[in-house]
Parts: C-alpha cells; structure tokens; sequence
C-alpha cells in the first residue's frame, strides 16, 4: 500500500468465497409500475415525491440548486443553491447553502460563503457543515442550525475539506493538506468539538487524491479509502485498529459510504456494489449497480442501475432483496441521501416533469417519500 496508515492491526479483506467472506448476490425485479412517477405530495406527507428547492410559499427556485443531504428523521435536508429567492435575506446570488425545514416549509440560509463541494448535516439536524474558498486555502464551516453559530475547523496552515459529521455533530472527520508543501501529502482527521477541538490522525498518504472519509454516528469507526492503491479501509478508534484493505474482485475499490452505526462499508468495484459488515465479515454483492448512498440503519441502499434504459435512482431493501424506483427521469444524488429506514430519498434532477409546474428550466431538488 502507498502511504503510511495509523494502526496497530490491519487484516485483509477481500469480497470473495471463503470462510472468512460470504458473498451473496441479489437479483430483484423492478416493481412493474416502474414506468410512471408517483404523484407529488404536499408537506411532505405521504407516498409520492416533492420539489423542496422552492422558497417558503412553494414558488421555485430561480437558478440551479443541488448537493443534498437529509437527516434520519427526514426533517432537513441541506442543499446549494444559487436560486436569489429561497429566502428573503438572499438577493446578491451566488452559490450558497440552505437547509429546508420539511415540518415548517421554511429555508434557513447558513452563512454567506460559496461552498465547494456539496454540504452535510448531522443525523438529528442540529448542525451542517461545508468546505469554502479562505483566501488561498479550503477551510470547513461548520454551523449550528437553530442558533446560526459558527465554528471553523482547526485546520492551522493547511486546507481541508471533504467533511464528515457524527450524528449530534460532536465529531467531523475531515482531510487536510498543504498547498504550499506537496511533499506534506494529506492527513485524515477525526476532530472532536467537546475536547477543544483536538484532531486524531486516521491515516496519512503520500498523495492528494481523495479520501472521501465516512464517519458513524458516534465517531467511533471512519471508513475512507486510498485512491491511488485503490483499498478501502474501515478506523475503530477504540484501540486505533484498522481494517482492510477492502478490494472487489478486481482488487480494486472506491469508497461510497459508512453507516451511521458503523456496521456496513459500502463500495465500488468494477461495475458491481459490494456492502461489507464489520461485525461478520461478510460480503453482499449487488450486481450490475453504482452504490450511491447508504440509509442510516445499513439496510436501503441508493444505487444507479448500470443499464441506462431502466430508472436512473433505486432504493434496494438489502434484507429483503427488493427494489423500490426513486426516479425514472435523469436524476442524481449524494451520500446521506437516505433517511432512516429508507423512508426518503433526496436527488437532483433537471427532468421538468417529476412533478407539476416545474418550469424553471434549472437543476431542482426533490424528495421522495416511500411511506
């Protein structure tokens, strides 16, 4: 492996038949009304789907908007957009991050700062986090959402991004590296809020290419990979252990998603899915699918389907073997894109037809409720 990794025992695990991994693969038929969307709810009530990207009297958002996020409850989404009219303190444009409150339908706007990559919110919505542009560097921002206070990563020199939050957002693991000392590399982070902000070293690399760190609800496990041997690894912070690398067939993997109890890896390899259990060490093949996200309880897995001819999101119920369309139209999504559960789905899509009177011509935001 390129790279030096903080751990004290490291195994290895690859997704294939063994004692040790079981893989299982899963083939489900699409329900047979795939060829229609259902119709939109109001106040997120209900089976059907919803435009959240609009402002508090339900008119659309003006420009593009995208890269969301939801809590467990499905309560808030966080999302970016340029749209000026969201709320009423957002008339200069510009890229900026909104959280949507589904109980009130009211958008709160968190901070002013153009984000670089798409924001996350911790599992109960009390707080969001978002890489900026600071001066010649990438700083975090983190936000607690019903006081609006602020916080900035201790990131010292170096820029950081690629953010993470624990459930309550005690913890955010997070990547840094310096722009100004390529030989630095980058580090993994774990930093923890209740202990003035101390970071603890996850892994470092002698690259930059990304990390793309998961974290569990309490902090304990951070799943990330290393892109240039392309392994992914699974962090316990108790004992500082590492697990891995986890490899496909292909010995080759890409990060997706840890979570939130810490239990399922999920990743990329070759054109399949593979879902990992730490606690068994067993292996859950999806054939044929791009892993998107993963629900908090490990179950509902959000995945692309490789054929391009069928639905473009599907929610998969990993126990039960079954399939559920989250949008036969183009559409995309992030990590934390499921609510506990897989009761909703949040996605992007330009298609001006997922629900009535989208004539804005522009990127909305959608949720789907399953029940």
């Amino acid at each position: 492996m390129t790279g030096r990794v903080n751990r004290r025992a490291t195994r290895r695990v690859r997704a294939a038949l063994s004692t040790a991994v079981a893989v299982c693969a899963i083939t489900a038929v699409l329900p047979g009304t795939a060829s229609a969307e259902p119709a939109g709810v109001a106040d997120g009530l209900g089976a059907g789907v919803e435009r959240i990207s609009v402002a508090a009297d339900g008119t659309q958002g003006d420009d593009n908007s995208g890269g969301a996020s939801i809590t467990h409850d499905g309560r808030r989404i966080v999302f970016s957009s340029s749209a000026k009219n969201l709320t009423p303190d957002t008339a200069t444009g510009g890229n900026r991050v909104f959280v949507r409150d589904q109980r009130t339908s009211q958008n709160q706007r968190m901070g002013d700062l153009a984000p670089t990559q798409p924001p996350v919110i911790s599992g109960d919505g009390e707080y969001i986090g978002y890489a900026h542009q600071w001066i010649n560097d990438i700083r975090i921002r983190q936000y607690q959402v019903s006081t609006g206070r602020t916080a900035s990563l201790n990131c010292s020199a170096y820029t950081c991004d690629q953010p993470s939050l624990s459930t309550v957002g005690r913890f955010t693991a997070h990547v840094i590296r310096s722009v100004r000392q390529p030989s630095f590399g980058q580090r993994v982070l774990v930093q923890d809020w209740d202990n003035g902000g101390a970071n603890v070293t996850v892994a470092a690399f002698d690259h930059t290419q990304p990390s793309r760190p998961s974290l569990s609800g309490d902090g304990r496990y951070v799943a990330y990979q290393n892109a240039q041997t392309k392994d992914v690894f699974v962090w316990d912070r108790t004992g500082a252990t590492t697990t891995g690398p986890l490899e496909g067939p292909a010995q080759e993997a890409t990060l997706v998603q840890l979570s939130d109890d810490g239990r399922k890896v999920v990743y990329l390899s070759g054109a399949d899915t593979y879902v990992y259990d730490v606690q068994a060490g067993t292996t859950q093949l999806v054939p044929n699918a791009r892993a998107v996200a993963i629900d908090p309880t490990g179950r509902y897995l959000l995945y692309a389907p490789q054929d391009t001819s069928g639905p473009a999101l599907v929610l998969r119920d990993l126990a039960a073997g079954t399939d559920e369309v989250v949008s036969n139209q183009p559409a995309s999504a992030g990590t934390d894109a499921v609510s506990a559960g897989g009761r909703d789905v949040v996605f992007q899509s330009t298609a001006d037809d997922i629900v009535p009177g989208d004539t804005n011509g522009k990127s909305d935001v959608f949720v789907r409720h399953f029940f």
